[in-house]
């Protein structure tokens, strides 16, 4: 992967994310992750051994979490940290553009 973000970005609509590393060393892993209108299967939860801070780049994106009522809305440079194990899910990205997460996967000390 060129050495930019929005480099060889696929185009909207298409089938499946990309998910690029962009970074790996000891305990951490840097990911470039782009959807085109794709959501997490139904009664499907991401549920990850260690924990994961995510950018809104570009795009717009529903994110929920099990553990709450109602989705949360990101727009570019909307950032979370997610905690080790837990459950979270993609509701909705939109599907006539890209929408561009960094993911940092990390260690909880």
């Amino acid at each position: 992967m060129p050495d930019n973000l929005f480099a060889d970005l696929p185009a909207p609509g298409t089938a499946d994310e990309a998910f690029s590393t962009l970074l790996v060393e000891p305990g951490l892993v840097i990911e470039r992750i782009v959807s085109t209108g794709q959501a997490s299967p139904p009664g499907f939860w991401y549920e990850q051994p260690e924990a994961e801070w995510v950018l809104l780049v570009s795009g717009e994106a529903l994110l929920r979490f099990e553990d709450e009522s109602e989705p949360r809305r990101l727009l570019p440079g909307s950032y979370l940290d997610i905690a080790p194990k837990r459950r979270h899910r993609v509701e909705w990205t939109t599907p006539d553009s890209q929408t561009v997460w960094l993911a940092i996967h990390h260690p909880v000390p």
